[in-house]
C-alpha cells in the first residue's frame, strides 16, 4: 500500500514545498523561498522514476504532478521574483508576475494532451523555467536596472511556451540500487541549503539557465541548417 502511494507522497511534498516558498517569500524570506524551489524540483524529478520503478504510473499522478508544478514552479517562482523585485514597478509587476504562472499552466496543458516526442520536452519544462526565475531573483542586487530581470522572465515564459525542443532527462534508466540514495541526497541537499542559504541557489542557477539556453542554441542551429546558412561540412554527423 506504501509502495503504491510513494510517489503521489514526493508530489505531495513538492506542493507543500511550493506553499512553504510562497510563504516565505510573502514574509520577505524570498532567498529561502528559492531554496525550497530547487528541493522541490528534486522530488518532482523523483515522483516519475519511483512510479516507473514500482509500476504505479496512473492518470492520477498525472494530473496531481502537473498542478503541483503550476504551485511549485509557476506561481511560487513568480511570487519570489515579485517580492524580491517586481513590486517596486506597481501594477506592471503584476502583469508580468501573473504571466509566467500563466505560460506555466498553459505549457503542462499543451503537454498533457500532446505530451511530444519520446526523448523530448517541446517548450521549456516549467520545472527547470521555475527554477531558474527562483534563483534568478537572488542576482537583483547585482542588477543595475530592473529590465533586464524583466525581461528574463518574459523570456522564460516565452520559451515554456514554444516548439523549442529540450531533452527529456526525466526518463533516462537509473539502476535500482541506485534509489537508496535519493534520501542521502535530500539530506545533502538539505544541509547544503542550510549551510549556504545565498551561494547554494547562485549556483544552481549556472546549469539550469544553461540548460534553458541549449534548446534555443540548438534551435538556431537548426533553423540555419534548414535555410542553408551552415557549411555542407557541418550538416555532416
Amino acid at each position: 500500500m506504501f509502495a503504491r502511494a510513494l510517489p503521489s507522497i514526493l508530489t505531495v511534498g513538492n506542493l507543500f514545498l511550493g506553499i512553504v516558498a510562497m510563504i516565505l517569500a510573502v514574509q520577505g524570506e524570498w532567498k529561502y523561498g528559492a531554496i525550497m524551489v530547487i528541493i522541490g524540483m528534486f522530488l518532482d524529478g523523483l515522483d516519475g522514476r519511483v512510479a516507473r520503478l514500482l509500476n504505479t504510473q496512473s492518470e492520477f499522478g498525472k494530473e496531481l504532478d502537473s498542478l503541483s508544478d503550476v504551485i511549485s514552479f509557476g506561481v511560487a517562482p513568480a511570487l519570489i521574483m515579485y517580492t524580491s523585485l517586481l513590486h517596486e514597478i506597481g501594477p506592471t509587476g503584476w502583469i508580468i508576475t501573473a504571466i509566467f504562472p500563466i505560460c506555466g499552466a498553459l505549457r503542462l496543458a499543451r503537454f498533457n494532451v500532446h505530451p511530444g516526442i519520446p526523448g523530448y520536452f517541446i517548450g521549456l519544462p516549467i520545472t527547470a523555467a521555475g527554477g531558474v526565475l527562483a534563483t534568478m531573483a537572488l542576482y537583483s542586487d547585482l542588477v543595475a536596472s530592473p529590465v533586464f530581470m524583466v525581461l528574463g522572465m518574459l523570456f522564460l515564459s516565452f520559451l515554456m511556451v514554444s516548439q523549442i525542443k529540450y531533452p527529456n532527462f526525466k526518463k533516462m534508466g537509473i539502476p535500482r540500487s541506485a534509489y537508496w540514495v535519493a534520501p542521502l541526497l535530500i539530506i545533502l541537499l538539505g544541509w547544503m541549503a542550510a549551510r549556504f542559504p545565498e551561494e547554494f541557489p547562485k549556483i544552481v542557477f549556472i546549469p539550469l539557465a544553461l540548460y534553458a539556453f541549449y534548446g534555443v542554441k540548438r534551435s538556431v542551429a537548426r533553423r540555419r541548417r534548414e535555410n542553408g546558412e551552415e557549411p555542407i561540412e557541418e550538416l555532416k554527423p
